[in-house]
């Protein structure tokens, strides 16, 4: 176990933070036990102010600066969460804050930084330029950086996820716990490890992005792709924070884009709360693993809410579709007058809403008098949609379902 980051920076870190920050609940979701099997217990992190842990880390180190690098103030390279929280408590604190991003962030990025006060500079392509400018500024101005996971006073602030959850459930078995970084995992598993030796302590990364796993399994995987799970899409984890997950985790599992996609579409639906993909990720573990869990208490870290609308309304629309209430039908018909009313009939003989219909007559390798109809459509369940698909193939058409990845 690390010296540098112990139960006892952890609890200082907290009696520093507390009266600064949500002390947010700790909640039994009775439907989700039902659902995986396991005693769900959710860390509602994303009612924070900035809607995300990361303001405990980045609170507790700014507080422990000297005067001298308050007055200087401090700089981190972040186009997430860790801007946010960093750029709210500095300011509060009058502590300037700048925050390096590369220049394709997108601009809502940028704009919820600088209104919680963060002077952002845009620099360079990708995570990497951003980070080596922040620190080129960090020299030239005499400003302090402060990183957003590998540093103990970082981790101790994130590590007062764990001891709230503990004080307000003690009977929990195992903890499900994002990893990007790691600084969430090595400050919460050092709570849990000292609190309750033998309690369960589980990792989670994105298929797309297995840092921490493939380092930890001494393996060589590919980081890379658009996960919905940006929060902990980390290519290259801490140095410090992976020696202590090494000493702490249980095991790390992998979960993949559409489990995450189900996730925060049910959190939505049965919780009523929004999370980002990576505050998903815990979730979206248990249901994918739901052996390793079953009959356990676990709590499950809902580490953040910063999702774009429009991306949540499209994994929202997605999980209908893999749950069978929305479908897209490809039909082949043929051209002449009548054929779309008689598809009509039957879509209503099924009670089953139409959507959209889109006609392909040119694009096609269909004979001339042939064409594609698109029907895109809801049904109350997946019952009711084959009931409809399987009434057009005794009418004799084809068929086809366009489907989602799984």
């Amino acid at each position: 176990m690390s010296d540098l980051l112990t139960l006892d920076h952890v609890r200082a870190a907290h009696d520093r933070i507390r009266d600064s920050i949500v002390a947010t609940p700790t909640l039994h979701s009775h439907t989700l036990s039902k659902l995986t099997g396991a005693n769900i217990y959710l860390k509602f992190e994303n009612l924070q102010f900035t809607a995300a842990y990361k303001e405990r880390g980045a609170l507790n180190a700014i507080l422990l600066l000297s005067e001298e690098q308050r007055s200087k103030g401090v700089i981190a390279a972040s186009a997430g969460n860790h801007a946010q929280g960093l750029s709210y408590h500095g300011t509060r604190l009058g502590i300037p804050v700048t925050i390096v991003m590369p220049v394709p962030t997108p601009t809502v990025k940028v704009m919820q930084t600088e209104s919680v006060g963060g002077k952002v500079v845009l620099f360079g392509e990708t995570f990497d330029d951003a980070y080596e400018h922040a620190r080129q500024l960090e020299a030239e101005q005499g400003l302090t950086f402060v990183h957003p996971f590998d540093d103990p006073n970082v981790a101790a602030g994130q590590g007062t996820v764990a001891l709230e959850m503990l004080e307000s459930i003690p009977s929990l078995d195992m903890l499900v716990v994002p990893i990007g970084g790691g600084g969430l995992l090595s400050g919460m598993g050092t709570v849990a490890r000292a609190l309750k030796p033998d309690i369960g302590l589980i990792g989670v990364q994105a298929e797309l992005y297995p840092s921490m796993y493939a380092l930890l399994n001494n393996l060589q995987m590919p980081c890379e792709g658009d996960t919905l799970a940006e929060g902990i899409a980390v290519k290259m984890p801490g140095a410090f924070t992976s020696e202590v997950i090494r000493e702490l985790v249980d095991e790390i599992v992998l979960v993949n884009e559409a489990q995450l996609e189900t996730a925060v579409s049910l959190l939505l639906q049965i919780e009523k709360t929004v999370v980002e993909g990576a505050g998903a990720a815990g979730l979206a573990a248990v249901m994918a693993h739901p052996e390793k869990f079953a009959g356990k208490n676990v709590g499950v870290v809902l580490c953040g809410g910063n999702i774009d609308t429009r991306l949540l309304a499209n994994v929202l629309l997605r999980d209908l579709a893999r749950s069978g209430r929305l479908a897209r039908l490809r039909l082949t018909l043929q051209d002449r007058p009548g054929a779309l009313y008689k598809v009509m009939r039957l879509f209503n003989e099924h009670n089953v809403n139409i959507i959209e219909i889109y006609h392909q007559r040119i694009f096609t390798t269909l004979p001339a008098k042939g064409l594609i109809t698109d029907i895109e459509c809801e049904a109350r369940d997946a019952k009711q949609l084959q009931g409809l698909v399987d009434g057009l193939h005794v009418a004799g058409y084809k068929v086809e379902r366009v489907e989602l990845n799984k």
